[in-house]
């Protein structure tokens, strides 16, 4: 075949030509040219990276003829005959189809003998997490004191699956995802040399499909350029990477702005009519919406979004739409996403996913918008009567013997109006305990997340309130502020009652009061108790017989 892929075509031949490795390819130099490089190494990372690649340039580096250098000469014959797999001394193992104790014994055996090309035998084992157990026990032995000709390269995708008794016997090199824009920087290097017309969306986009390895992208590249000839596209590119353009992911995202299900389940056909795989849509949707969000949070980190460019209609769109709103897209779409996995039907759960976006803002949103707008009219109703007590003297009685006016009764608070429920309230603590209410108030905090997702302005009303007491059918919750506690058992006492049982399993009903009305509540029951002679709480029996042996009165002594 004349034709060779672009990767193996421009396989890196030096240090300088791995991408993204400088940390290692650094590293490695130096040793080279001080001579104190390891008679073993494990390369790990992710694939397509250069694990390999490294490793053949470290065994032409040794064996160069103009050695020590920091880079192979790539002109001697030593160079060439690694190069094009002439040299014997160099030899590469794949570890999945050879890994076997019979083929680690046979390396064992012949590992003694010189070289007879070069100065050093290189035996570079790739994926050598593939091997056996027995085949590793085989190999420990020569791993950790192999001739002095000999130099062993170990690569693998899987470092955690390798023995601890094999990485401790090499030096351990870590191979990271290659960054976006040294990929495309190589790409275009590769595109000017082939005299390939291609755009830089084109290539960025090629460089995030490829997830952080190069020989993915320039294998994507390869590709884009047999799809569309000597002028790449970004549609070609979207064609080939199975990805959507950035206008549909606006389309769709303003369908789930305006609420429009219509329009959204349209652009879902138009997705499935195109050939576009849903859990691949899913996943551009998902970073399209965590780009938004950055923009929204952290404007000046642009150059960090992974798959949007800001123009002026993702500005707009981002805009328009509340950070909050953006976190439950992300949710929603990630569980959908999950249930995909698992499904015969991904289109379906998709499409329920947009139509529950849709519902949702319309009515989270809007109710949040609705319940803020509510709470700032009482805060500052409240804020201008405080102002008006004050000026007056707060002991002092206004117009208590008239009837009031319509305009201030509009003005009054519409907690006044609201009384403490303390027959219910006396009535449950003869069966409450201390045991109950501690179990109450380890249930709170998960009651408090699940209101959030339900009704956020009834959770921001219980952030000053604690449960206070508690029996088997109902609790009191201490509100810090009055107007709280009469919304909390007016309009908001069936969502947080609802909760609660959903929480804690059972149905309790919702005594609410507040601070200092508690405190006076409690105060009377318990001299109520005193009197009548029953007792609150069980004794502790060793207080019981204490009060036999020495009697009930309590002396202090004093020196």
């Amino acid at each position: 075949m004349a034709y060779q892929a672009l990767y193996r075509v421009w396989r890196p031949q030096a240090f300088r030509d791995v991408v993204g490795q400088e940390h290692i390819s650094k590293t490695l130099q130096n040793a080279l040219v001080q001579e104190k490089f390891s008679h073993a190494y494990l390369f790990s990372g992710p694939r397509g990276t250069g694990k390999t690649s490294a490793a053949k340039i470290l065994a032409k580096a040794v064996n160069c003829e103009q050695a020590p250098v920091a880079e192979p000469c790539n002109e001697c014959p030593s160079c060439l005959g690694i190069t094009n797999g002439s040299i014997s001394d160099v030899i590469e193992i794949d570890a999945a189809s050879n890994n076997g104790v019979d083929e680690i014994r046979d390396i064992r055996d012949k590992v003694k003998y010189a070289p007879s090309a070069v100065r050093y035998k290189v035996y570079i084992i790739d994926e050598v997490h593939m091997l056996s157990i027995g085949a590793f026990n085989a190999l420990l032995k020569t791993l950790e004191e192999p001739p002095k000709h000999v130099l062993f390269v170990l690569a693998t995708t899987e470092p955690h699956k390798i023995p601890p008794t094999i990485v401790s016997r090499c030096q351990r090199f870590d191979f990271r995802r290659v960054p976006l824009d040294a990929m495309v920087k190589r790409m275009r290097i590769i595109a000017d040399e082939q005299k390939i017309n291609v755009a830089d969306d084109a290539l960025a986009l090629i460089a995030k499909s490829a997830e952080g390895g190069m020989r993915d992208a320039l294998s994507l590249f390869d590709q884009s350029i047999s799809f569309s000839g000597e002028v790449v596209s970004t549609d070609d590119v979207l064609a080939i990477t199975g990805a959507v353009s950035q206008q549909f992911l606006n389309r769709l995202a303003k369908s789930l702005i305006e609420k429009d299900v219509a329009a959204g389940l349209s652009t879902i056909d138009e997705l499935n009519k195109q050939g576009k795989e849903p859990i691949r849509f899913l996943e551009d949707l998902i970073i399209y919406f965590r780009d938004m969000l950055l923009v929204k949070t952290a404007p000046q980190l642009e150059e960090v979004l992974e798959r949007v460019a800001v123009d002026e209609v993702f500005q707009h769109l981002a805009e328009n739409v509340s950070i909050t709103w953006i976190y439950e897209v992300i949710e929603q779409l990630n569980q959908a996403q999950q249930e995909m996995k698992y499904t015969s039907h991904p289109k379906v759960f998709l499409e329920i996913a947009i139509v529950k976006l849709c519902q949702r803002y319309s009515t989270t949103a809007v109710e949040e918008e609705g319940q803020l707008g509510e709470l700032q009219q009482t805060i500052h109703q409240l804020q201008t009567e405080l102002r008006v007590m004050k000026e007056q003297g707060v002991n002092s009685q206004v117009e208590q013997d008239s009837p009031p006016s319509r305009s201030s009764k509009a003005k009054k608070p519409s907690n006044r109006g609201f009384q403490a429920p303390v027959k219910q309230i006396r009535e449950m603590l003869k069966s409450a305990s201390k045991k109950k209410a501690q179990w109450l108030a380890g249930h709170w905090g998960a009651m408090k997340e699940q209101l959030k997702k339900k009704d956020i302005g009834a959770q921001a009303m219980l952030l000053d309130s604690e449960p206070v007491a508690a029996s088997d059918h109902a609790f009191v919750l201490a509100f810090k502020h009055g107007f709280h506690c009469e919304m909390a058992s007016t309009s908001k006492k069936g969502i947080i009652e609802q909760v609660i049982e959903e929480t804690v399993g059972k149905p309790l009903m919702m005594l609410a009061v507040t601070y200092s009305e508690w405190e006076k509540i409690k105060a009377e029951f318990v001299n109520d108790q005193k009197n009548s002679g029953d007792a609150l709480v069980e004794e502790d029996p060793v207080i019981s017989e204490a009060k036999k042996l020495f009697g009930e009165e309590i002396l202090e002594i004093k020196e």
